[in-house]
C-alpha cells in the first residue's frame, strides 16, 4: 500500500511538469552570432523561449547527463549523509572504455582518492562542480542497487516522464558513448524540472565545496580539500569569463561533442538559463577556445538589456463587439480583455505588430440583458505565427432588455414552444374525445325517440279446450 502511495504521489508532483502546456516560445533572432551548434535561451521567470538554434538537434551530452544523475539520487536518497567508500573496481570499466575509444583526455580530473569514503552528499558536490567519474559512478552504483545498468534504466523512464523525447542515457558519467544523445530543448526540460528538486539548485550553483566527511589519511588538511565548480563565469578572478550574476550548472566537455554549458544568470530580479552545446574545443590553429563561455555571455547580455515586460492588451481596450438581441437602445455589446496581458517581450519590435484580431466568441450572438464583466468569448494573441497566449473578453458594460421587444419575441416564439406543441397536442385528443362523446350521446339520443311497433297479448289455448268450443 506504502508503494502505491508512493507511486501516486509521484505522478501527482510530475503533473506540472508533464502536463503544463509548453511555454510561449518567440524565437527573436540574436544580432550578435552563436558559435556553438546548437542554443536555447529562457526566461525563468515567465517560463518563455526567447531564442533558440538547432534546439531539436541531437548532441553528445557529456556530462551534462550529471544533471539526470543527481535527480535520480535526490529523488532516491532518503538519507543523503549515508557514507560511499570509492571502490576503483565500481568504475575501472569507464577509464578502461575511455582508453578503448581514445578519449581518455575527457577524463575529469578530481583530487577524489580510491578508498575515500564520504557522504551522498559530499559525493553530488563533486560530481557537479568537478564531473568526477569516480563520484557520478560510485553514486550510480549505489542507488541503483549495485547495478549501473540499473541505474541507467531510471535516467531513462525519468526521461520519458519528462518528456525528454530526443534523450537516451548509456550511462551516468557523460563519457563517450555513440548511443548517448539529447538536445537543448530537452536539457532545457531536465534543468527546469532538476531546479525544483529539493537541494538540486544549492549543490549545482555553489562555487566551491569542502567535503564533510574528513578522510585525514589520503587528505592531511581537510581545510584544503576543497572542489570548485568548474563554470568560471563564477569565478571573480577570472578576468574573461567571469560575469556577474552567473549560476552554476553544469559544463560538459567532451572530445567528441565538444564544450557544453548549462548556467543561469540574474540581474535585476530578472531569471535567465542557458543552454550551449557542441562549441568546439579548439580553433584552426588548435588553441584551445571557450566560445560556449563568449555565447552564454552574448546572451545573457541581449536578453538582459533588451528585454522587459509589455502590456500588449490592455485591460480597458475595446477589442470587438458582440450582437445583442432584445437589447433596449444600441443592439450590440462592447467586449474587453478580462485582464491586462503582459509579456516579455523584445525592445527592437514594436508591439503594435502582434495581431491582436483573432476573437473567438462563445456564440455568435447574445440576448439581453448582459451584465458588465460578463463572458463573451476570447482573443488570441499571436506573432509571427505563433501563438503567445489568449485572453478571455468580457462585456464592457451592462445591456438592458426591451420588454416590448421580448414580449413580441415571446409571442412569435410561442408556437414554436415545447409548451405550445404539447397544449396543442393535449387540446387535439381533448377535442377528438368531445367529438366522440358527441358522437355516441347523438346515437343513444336517436335510438331512444324511434317509434316501437304494439305487441298485443293473446292467451294461449290448448286443442280440447278450441274443439269444446
Amino acid at each position: 500500500m506504502k508503494k502505491f502511495l508512493s507511486a501516486v504521489l509521484s505522478v501527482i508532483l510530475l503533473v506540472p511538469f508533464i502536463s503544463t502546456p509548453k511555454a510561449n516560445a518567440i524565437n527573436f533572432a540574436m544580432k550578435d552570432t552563436v558559435t556553438s551548434e546548437a542554443a536555447i535561451l529562457i526566461n525563468l521567470d515567465s517560463n518563455v523561449e526567447i531564442t533558440e538554434k538547432n534546439a531539436d538537434t541531437k548532441e553528445m551530452p557529456g556530462p551534462l547527463v550529471n544533471i539526470m544523475t543527481a535527480v535520480i539520487c535526490l529523488e532516491n536518497c532518503k538519507d543523503l549523509t549515508e557514507t560511499i567508500t570509492i571502490d576503483p573496481e565500481v568504475y575501472q570499466s569507464v577509464y578502461e572504455d575511455a582508453y578503448t575509444n581514445d578519449c581518455a583526455e575527457d577524463i575529469p580530473l578530481c583530487d577524489l582518492c580510491d578508498g575515500d569514503t564520504l557522504s551522498i552528499s559530499d559525493l553530488l558536490y563533486c560530481m557537479m562542480l568537478t564531473s568526477s567519474v569516480e563520484a557520478s559512478q560510485s553514486l550510480a552504483y549505489h542507488v541503483g542497487g549495485d547495478s549501473v545498468s540499473k541505474f541507467v534504466e531510471m535516467m531513462n523512464e525519468k526521461a520519458k516522464e519528462l518528456g525528454m523525447t530526443s534523450t537516451n542515457f548509456t550511462n551516468p558519467t557523460g563519457m563517450y558513448s555513440k548511443d548517448q544523445y539529447t538536445t537543448a530543448r530537452d536539457m532545457a526540460k531536465l534543468t527546469q524540472y532538476a531546479l525544483s528538486v529539493p537541494l538540486f539548485e544549492t549543490i549545482s550553483t555553489t562555487f566551491s565545496y569542502n567535503p564533510t566527511v574528513p578522510n585525514i589519511e589520503r587528505h592531511e588538511n581537510q581545510n584544503e580539500w576543497i572542489w570548485t565548480h568548474s563554470n568560471i563565469m563564477m569565478d571573480p578572478e577570472n578576468e574573461d569569463f567571469y560575469y556577474i550574476g552567473a549560476k552554476g550548472i553544469k559544463t560538459a566537455n567532451l572530445k567528441a561533442g565538444g564544450r557544453n554549458i548549462i548556467t543561469m544568470a540574474s540581474r535585476d530580479g530578472n531569471n535567465y538559463l542557458a543552454i550551449l552545446m557542441k562549441a568546439p574545443l579548439s580553433d584552426a590553429d588548435g588553441n584551445s577556445v571557450y566560445y560556449h563561455l563568449s555565447d552564454a555571455t552574448k546572451m545573457f547580455d541581449w536578453a538582459f538589456n533588451h528585454f522587459s515586460y509589455q502590456v500588449v492588451l490592455a485591460n480597458t481596450a475595446e477589442v470587438g463587439e458582440l450582437p445583442v438581441t432584445l437589447a433596449d437602445g444600441n443592439n450590440y455589446v462592447l467586449a474587453k480583455p478580462e485582464k491586462e496581458f503582459s509579456l516579455l517581450w523584445y525592445d527592437d519590435i514594436d508591439t503594435s505588430l502582434i495581431k491582436k484580431d483573432n476573437i473567438t466568441w462563445y456564440k455568435d450572438s447574445i440576448q439581453a440583458p448582459v451584465k458588465k464583466g460578463e463572458p463573451l468569448g476570447e482573443v488570441t494573441l499571436e506573432y509571427s505565427g505563433e501563438v503567445l497566449g489568449t485572453v478571455k473578453l468580457v462585456a464592457v458594460s451592462d445591456v438592458d432588455r426591451s420588454t416590448l421587444k421580448y414580449n413580441i419575441e415571446a409571442a412569435t416564439r410561442f408556437k414554436d414552444s415545447e409548451w405550445f406543441k404539447t397544449a396543442f397536442k393535449i387540446s387535439g385528443i381533448l377535442c377528438l374525445v368531445y367529438i366522440l362523446l358527441c358522437l355516441y350521446s347523438w346515437l343513444v339520443f336517436k335510438n331512444k325517440g324511434r317509434p316501437v311497433k304494439p305487441k298485443y297479448a293473446v292467451p294461449k289455448m290448448d286443442k280440447k279446450s278450441k274443439k269444446n268450443k
